[in-house]
């Protein structure tokens, strides 16, 4: 029965999803070669490879352009904390949010993010310089999509039974990054615990335009994408009515029914749920209500 497919359950696309755990293998392995390169053993030959990641003004004016990504692989070797936190915390964000987006968005937005908050950075640090490493931006741009999504999903903290609601813990980064932001590192100085402000700032920014104008949007191909502003949309014809809507998936026959699922599913596991269609989404809530009244 249609009912015993894995695919209907609300695990599937729990399983069928996994970016997240490439991300925090990639920066597990990073980090555990940026160690060997910067060991004893390696002496100079190691640093020198080392020192092209970083996002540093000198390496952009160099036309090093890969360092605005490329510094997201390091972190501090003095310090393991960091990098130990994040691939926690993209853990719990990526459970959750992975299946909702799909693997292609998922990972998209990570970079988007990265990058975003490489921009900001250079912008806020231009005159004074210094070094930028780090994921923390992509991963608050994650973090921003997820609390969007879901802003009264509750998170606890390690060792303490507390717990906060997401739009909260939202507000606290925002307000210390701002406060950091304009305290120290625009005046040039380092702000507290090593963080750079202007970076976490540039990627939850990244993150609230794609949560804002991206996420489950239809765009002029009928596919979910940035949708744009309806001034420029006036040449577009008028949504169907009811009189002319294609019907829906309720008034076909049980097999064809099937076959459409069959096929939403494979799109579903090529790029992911985040890819469907409005229409799309509509037959699998559909056959779910079709199969709960059999």
């Amino acid at each position: 029965m249609l009912s015993d497919r894995q695919y209907m359950g609300d695990e599937y696309y729990r399983k069928t999803t996994s970016a997240y755990i490439w991300v925090i293998a990639v920066l597990l392995a990073a980090f555990g070669l940026e160690l060997i390169l910067l060991s004893p053993w390696l002496g100079a030959s190691g640093a020198a490879l080392v020192s092209q990641l970083p996002l540093t003004v000198g390496s952009l004016k160099s036309w090093r352009l890969w360092t605005l990504l490329s510094h997201s692989l390091l972190h501090s070797t003095a310090n393991p904390l960091p990098v130990l936190f994040t691939v926690i915390a993209l853990g719990f964000i990526g459970r959750e949010l992975e299946p909702r987006l799909g693997a292609g968005r998922f990972l998209a937005v990570f970079g988007g993010a990265i990058l975003s908050g490489a921009l900001m950075w250079t912008a806020v640090n231009w005159s004074h310089g210094g070094a930028h490493i780090g994921s923390g931006a992509g991963l608050l741009g994650l973090f921003i999509v997820l609390a969007g999504l879901s802003p009264h999903l509750e998170m606890g903290l390690f060792l303490l039974p507390v717990t906060f609601r997401l739009q909260h813990v939202v507000y606290l980064v925002l307000a210390l990054d701002v406060f950091g932001l304009f305290f120290y590192e625009i005046l040039g100085s380092q702000a507290p615990l090593g963080l750079t402000p202007s970076a976490h700032l540039g990627g939850m920014l990244a993150g609230w335009l794609y949560a804002r104008f991206m996420h489950d949007r239809q765009g002029l191909d009928g596919s979910s994408g940035l949708k744009l502003p309806s001034w420029t949309l006036r040449w577009r014809k008028a949504k169907p009515t009811a009189a002319n809507r294609p019907a829906s998936s309720s008034g076909r026959s049980t097999p064809q029914i099937r076959a459409e699922v069959d096929r939403i599913l494979d799109k579903i596991n090529s790029e992911g749920f985040g890819a469907l269609t409005p229409q799309e989404k509509r037959v699998l809530d559909e056959a779910k209500d079709l199969l709960n009244r059999h």
